[in-house]
């Protein structure tokens, strides 16, 4: 939990400035006690009014100062934990935005957001806790044994019996608490998960009449999780009485063996008071620091989980030296191209070599599982190819940066998403300086334009989180526009018209024909309606490329290319 402390750097002049108010703190609550002995002994044993008046004038301004002081400490000491939670999360967010499909994929969506969320949370509590009584509790407890001593040094070996006793059991305690509290951040990334999954899969739950299956579902995590809690309540149930037991019985110890010092004359009344308030401070002082121990336990497994994170290097990095293509074409070239997901015995794509050029359509077809999303998810280096090369303006993706990469390409995925907003914030999501001309020259290319403007807002028109607001159709032709509106070398379609009628198919085709005449277009599609036009079709086989060329060429050479067209269209459509 350590390694995470580094983000309090920045803020070292405020812990710095806490700790000297929490120091200040101490010495007043350590210099009270010795005052009212002073006033017990000196002024009401001798009668003296005047000392009594001035010496609880001096209390009265010693407490008025110990409260302004306690106000300022808590108050900086609450700004510095948040602004460390909130430099954290950013550290986690940022780190989560360099991981590849690979990290985001062995991690998964609900356990980074519980660890960006509830585990910072619980670092971030244990970092205010920490700056207001971690750091109170042994400038008390050391202050306490030493005032005490001085008050009475036989009376003060109770301490030595127990101090013991508490640090004993404490550890007991921590020691059975840290395996729960890591059950517990794991079980409640299931709770996360199952309640993501139920509201992404509303509708086929409810369409396959599967709502009491989900609440089994959720059920068994949820009483997982409750119990692993309880088992954590059960075990912390123990810590106070037990404190509060020790805590009651030395103070009665205290007051038995100090009233058979006051009896012999050992010991004056005002000091046995004073000590008592020390054996208090110093009590208390171990009771902090229990209720921190109670949090220390959680936190580190929390922390533990947040390290993971940020100590994961993405497989996907620029490089040390990266090379900027001498020129800005959006050629796209595959040489002898393998694929294999990270731990599968088989490739997904084998020997794949073919080039995409600038003012012509490439399409992609294949069968179900042939390896056509993967394959243009190599582009944009979302996966690293693990065998051959993949270029892009003659150079190597992997030489190039990844910010150089993404902004020759505009990629449109098989699943439209779309961002809270409006249409016009999610159109410039590639290029924020884009004009509202050139946003509704994208929706006319996209053939968008028409709902658009029948929308009350048009371009400012509320868009939920991921555009639920509209249909699938429209999000995809959003989508579409806004690849356009970025202007890129290359655009890349995975499957991006499967939601549009045929009319409306062929009229973005032509649309787009047009408007990326200079660009190089790759479209992965179901439909071979939506290809046949291409100026190259790429068939892939089981990850192997069967054939390519033209519709024409590829129905007199390419057999899996005649079933998949036959599979589609009649015999007079396909002469």
């Amino acid at each position: 939990m350590m390694r995470l402390y580094r983000y309090l750097r920045p803020y070292w002049k405020q812990v710095a400035l806490v700790s000297a108010l929490v120091l200040v703190q101490a010495i007043a609550n350590l210099y009270l006690p010795d005052l009212n002995a002073n006033i017990i002994n000196d002024g009401v044993a001798k009668g003296d009014t005047a000392f009594i008046m001035r010496e609880g004038g001096i209390m009265l301004a010693v407490t008025l100062v110990l409260g302004v002081v306690s106000i300022i400490s808590v108050y900086w000491g609450s700004r510095t934990a948040m602004a460390f939670g909130r430099d954290l999360r950013h550290a986690v967010f940022h780190k989560v935005q360099s991981f590849s499909l690979a990290e985001l994929n062995t991690f998964g969506a609900p356990s980074l957001i519980t660890r960006t969320t509830n585990d910072v949370q619980q670092v971030q509590m244990l970092t205010v806790m920490g700056l207001n009584v971690m750091i109170m509790a042994p400038f008390m407890a050391i202050g306490g044994v030493i005032m005490a001593v001085r008050q009475d040094a036989p009376l003060s070996l109770l301490i030595v019996v127990v101090i013991p006793v508490l640090a004993v059991f404490l550890g007991v305690v921590m020691r059975n608490a840290m395996p729960l509290f890591r059950s517990m951040q794991g079980r409640i990334d299931r709770v996360n998960q199952v309640m993501r999954e139920k509201l992404a899969g509303i509708r086929v739950i409810r369409a396959f009449v599967r709502s009491d299956y989900e609440e089994r579902r959720f059920d068994v995590a949820n009483v997982e999780l409750s119990e692993t809690m309880l088992g954590v309540g059960r075990l912390f149930a123990m810590v106070m009485p037990a404190v509060m037991a020790i805590f009651n019985l030395t103070l009665v110890a205290t007051m038995w063996f100090g009233g058979l010092r006051i009896d012999s004359g050992a010991m004056p009344i005002g000091n046995l008071t004073a000590f008592l308030t020390y054996i208090s401070q110093i009590l208390m002082s171990v009771m902090m620091a229990s209720l921190m121990f109670i949090m220390v336990p959680r936190a580190q497994a929390s922390a533990d989980r947040i390290n993971a994170v940020l100590d994961t290097e993405p497989k996907i990095a620029d490089p040390a030296e990266p090379v900027t293509p001498a020129e800005t074409r959006g050629v796209v070239e595959f040489r002898d191209v393998e694929f294999r997901y990270p731990g599968a015995q088989d490739a997904v794509l084998c020997s794949i070599s073919f080039t995409a050029e600038p003012g012509q359509t490439t399409a992609v077809v294949g069968s179900t599982g042939s390896g056509k999303s993967t394959l243009i998810n190599l582009i944009p280096r979302f996966y690293d190819v693990t065998g051959g090369t993949l270029l892009v303006d003659g150079v190597d993706v992997r030489d190039m940066t990844q910010a150089e990469l993404w902004s020759r390409v505009g990629f449109i995925p098989q699943k439209a998403f779309l961002f809270s907003g409006t249409v016009a914030s999610n159109l410039r999501y590639g290029r924020e300086d884009a004009t509202d001309a050139e946003l509704w020259h994208a929706l006319d290319v996209a053939q968008g334009k028409a709902f658009v403007s029948a929308m009350e807002e048009q371009l400012e028109a509320p868009i939920t989180q991921g555009g639920t607001n509209v249909s699938g159709g429209q999000r995809q032709r959003l989508a579409i526009a806004r690849a356009l509106v970025k202007r890129p070398e290359v655009y890349v379609f995975d499957d991006s018209f499967s939601a549009l009628d045929f009319k409306t198919d062929a009229a973005l085709r032509n649309a787009l024909a047009h408007d990326t005449a200079e660009a190089t277009v790759i479209i992965v599609a179901q439909r071979v309606s939506t290809i046949m036009h291409a100026d190259r079709i790429v068939v892939l086989d089981e990850g192997t490329i069967s054939g390519i060329g033209t519709h024409d060429e590829l129905m007199a050479t390419c057999e899996t290319y005649r079933e998949i067209v036959r599979s589609q269209l009649t015999e007079e459509e396909v002469a």
